[in-house]
């Protein structure tokens, strides 16, 4: 692995090396023109906005030359430590361009004010291409490319930590390079505020004769911005309020935003107001706040075992709030809309259509108890926002990590659900259930049922495998299907179908220890439905088997399922993909949603016995259970695709700091798989950014994708697995699971965003396309 994190250094330096060079081309005739009578720069000009340039020119390209021949004639014990450590000693040449910095840019930017020749030579600075690339060449503004030097110094120290991480202790480069590193960090440090813009950190808000309903953290949406709220429902009013920055000593106070009396308060739909459209923020952004909430969690955890005393940990107790408050904050994406008397409308960001339905199911019951309107004096306003310190029944956000240690940590694994029947409805209605399940403290769709037409008694008996993250409730929504009404986008978050009934459970870890099928029924207003349930724990779920057969397709070697069939990509894989493409393309959720197991099982059966007519089978069955079957065959593959060999260092190249360096390690990564496991990603990768096109309509980005394929295709065999398993608690999940899990969607969200993947043209087509050896 150092040699790949090293092949990877090599290649931002050139890259860099260009960048400089690109400086110092110009520089010579404007030095030449300034002795003229018509001089473009002044000397003094030129010296302050290229200074100690050719000098960072000269550190790197002498570093350059002396680190390639040592990577070329690689062994184990080869030293690269030196050179680090002589790099790390001359950053007093940063020193001095980082103080320079803000006057060069300054200085150039009133010369090409002054003068447009100068200007036009400013932005279109030749950038020599780098050896991967010898037919692209690019152009740079001056400005950018002056920048390059202060941003190297802000990545100098990522880059000497990815190296130490794949050093061992024992190796003569170690103590050499945490050398290089001290310095550099030492230097870094100096300078940081000068380089590094302020960064806003977000404070923490927790959650203060009328009688309290309810009081909820919600997420409000104000003039484009979100921001977390305090929601308190009385039985006559509804006010929203927020945390008041207190000091040190001081009790907690709120401050009162507004209030609507129930009397006064209305639903609104898209129809009723000026919609502001909702913010999205990007999975990545999501995705990368789990990640920090697991690590934080696991190093409390670390920190309760040893004897550094309570201090760390409630320091990292406050860390983990404010980051688990953050996820509050973006998460949520479903309006729910109030407004009062005089039409001025309020929206809130909630995470499911349950918990919307039981915010305007409460409201409204109350409503028939509610006949005056009223106005609070601010006298009265205030006393009422005082007593909420009191009242309040949620004090912390409502988020699964911040559960005490001696309180369920939820379930991990994968949990089958079989939806029966359903009895109880006064008419016969079009009927369809939707399954959610909560995950980081917010919940998300999993499941739907097909739509049982026209009866009193729906007989669905449809199962489904739900991937469960930390969750603790399942929760079912009973809906009529309404096809009058055109559906809204996702930025409106309305749902046109009907909620008839709805009811959640709890996922008790005790009654799921079972293989065995658990039955159970969900009551919810006179309306019942009849479920079975069987839970499996992630670590046997996800557990990869040893082939021990030849025959079929699932669970057999790529290898050998290719070399059958005289193909680069197995049968089954692209019939799924020519299926899911010609009918599924706009399915919302496709690869998300679970299809139903029993056509899943179906489908795998007639791929093992290569039975002729499973294509016409395709074409009978939902979309969902043939990107399930997909899914499935991966899964089960007793070697991941991206192999157990070279997963590790998957996972250490995604997570390098460099980008040029985990550019150039990922892409020789990849290039080093196997023939058919290379070909069959490929043709996978192409489908699934095909798939992300559609996003608009099938709501399946590249992270969504990533984070269903992920582990899939590269969670390791059991014996290569770097997990600790707790034997002792089998079906709940240390957070080391969950770090893992993250950075393999890394590792396939890295590749899904990358434009071009170099690998050689006059193969790609056919090897992806061809079906013979």
């Amino acid at each position: 692995m150092r040699k790949w994190v090293l092949s990877g250094i090599l290649a931002s330096e050139e890259t860099y090396l260009s960048h400089l060079e690109a400086l110092l081309i110009p520089m010579k005739p404007l030095r030449a023109a300034a002795t003229t009578s018509q001089p473009m720069l002044t000397i003094q000009q030129i010296e302050t906005i290229f200074f100690k340039v050719p000098e960072l020119y000269e550190i790197h390209k002498d570093f350059y030359d002396a680190l390639l021949p040592r990577v070329q004639d690689w062994s184990y014990q080869q030293c690269v430590g030196d050179l680090f450590q002589r790099l790390a000693s001359q950053l007093g040449v940063y020193r001095a361009f980082v103080d320079n910095y803000k006057v060069a840019v300054e200085t150039a930017d009133k010369c090409c004010q002054a003068n447009t020749h100068f200007a036009q030579i400013s932005e279109n600075l030749k950038v020599k291409s780098t050896k991967d690339c010898k037919d692209q060449s690019s152009k740079k503004s001056l400005e950018t490319l002056l920048y390059k030097p202060v941003d190297r110094v802000t990545r100098s120290t990522l880059v000497l930590h990815d190296l130490l991480k794949h050093t061992p202790c024992s190796h003569p480069d170690y103590p050499l390079l945490q050398d290089a590193l001290r310095i550099s960090q030492n230097f870094l440090s100096s300078v940081n505020e000068e380089i590094t813009p302020r960064r806003q950190s977000m404070t923490v808000k927790k959650g203060e004769n009328r009688q309290l309903l309810r009081d909820r953290f919600m997420v409000e949406l104000v003039e484009g911005s979100r921001k977390l709220r305090h929601v308190f429902l009385f039985t006559d009013l509804l006010l929203c309020t927020k945390l008041k920055k207190q000091a040190v000593g001081k009790g907690q106070q709120y401050d009162c935003k507004w209030y609507i009396p129930l009397a006064d308060l209305t639903f609104q739909t898209i129809e009723d107001c000026e919609s502001t459209p909702i913010p999205l923020v990007q999975d990545e952004e999501i995705d990368a706040l789990k990640i920090k909430i697991s690590q934080i969690k696991n190093e409390i955890q670390r920190e309760k075992r040893t004897t550094k005393g309570p201090k760390v940990v409630e320091r990292l107790r406050k860390k983990l709030s404010e980051q688990e408050s953050l996820l509050l904050l973006m998460s949520p994406n479903m309006a729910f809309r109030v407004a009062n008397r005089n039409g001025k409308g309020f929206t809130f960001l909630i995470s499911s259509d349950y918990e919307r339905a039981e915010w305007r199911e409460i409201i409204r019951e109350q409503q028939k108890k509610c006949f005056k309107s009223f106005s609070l004096t601010s006298l009265e306003l205030q006393m009422l926002t005082n007593s909420c310190v009191k009242l309040q029944t949620v004090h912390t956000v409502p988020v699964t990590m911040n559960k005490e240690d001696d309180e369920s940590p939820g379930l991990y694994g994968f949990l089958n659900v079989i939806v029966h029947s359903a009895c109880g409805l006064k008419h016969s209605l079009n009927l369809y259930c939707s399954l959610e399940v909560d995950s980081f403290g917010y919940f998300v769709n999993k499941a739907k049922t097909r739509v049982y037409r026209d009866s009193t008694e729906p007989s669905w008996n449809e199962e489904f495998e739900i991937e469960l993250e930390g969750s603790q409730t399942l929760r079912l929504l009973c809906y009529e299907k309404c096809c009058s009404k055109p559906k809204q986008s996702k930025e409106d978050g309305e749902m046109t179908d009907k909620i008839v009934a709805k009811g959640q459970i709890k996922l008790d870890p005790q009654n799921l220890q079972s293989k065995d099928w658990q039955r159970t029924v969900i009551a919810m207003n006179g309306v019942e439905v009849k479920l079975s349930m069987k839970f499996t724990s992630r670590e046997f779920s996800l557990k990869r088997m040893p082939s021990r057969k030849q025959s079929g397709v699932f669970g057999v070697k790529i290898h050998v399922v290719t070399k059958r069939e005289r193909s680069k990509v197995p049968l089954i894989v692209r019939q799924c993909v020519e299926e899911i493409e010609r009918r599924g393309m706009e399915e919302v959720g496709i690869y998300r949603v679970s299809g139903v197991a029993t056509d899943i099982q179906a489908l795998k059966a007639a791929f093992d016995c290569n039975n002729k007519d499973v294509s016409v089978m395709m074409r009978d069955m939902d979309v969902n259970a043939i990107a399930g079957t997909l899914k499935l065959y991966f899964r089960e593959l007793p070697e991941p695709l991206f192999t157990d060999e070279l997963y590790p260092n998957f996972s250490g190249g995604v997570a390098l700091s460099d980008s040029v360096a985990k550019e150039s390690c990922m892409l020789n990564l990849l290039l080093s798989l196997p023939e058919p496991n290379l070909v069959t990603f490929l043709f996978l990768l192409d489908h699934l950014k095909r798939v992300s096109e559609n996003e608009c309509i099938n709501k399946m980005s590249l992270h969504n994708l990533a984070t269903v394929f992920g582990p899939t295709l590269l969670r390791p065999s059991d014996k290569d697995s770097k997990l600790s398993i707790n034997s002792s608690q089998p079906i709940s999940m240390n957070d080391s699971w969950s770090l893992e899990v993250m950075a393999q969607v890394q590792v396939l969200l890295y590749f899904l965003q990358l434009e071009n993947i170099p690998t050689p043209d006059s193969k790609r087509q056919s090897l992806l396309f061809s079906t013979e050896v």
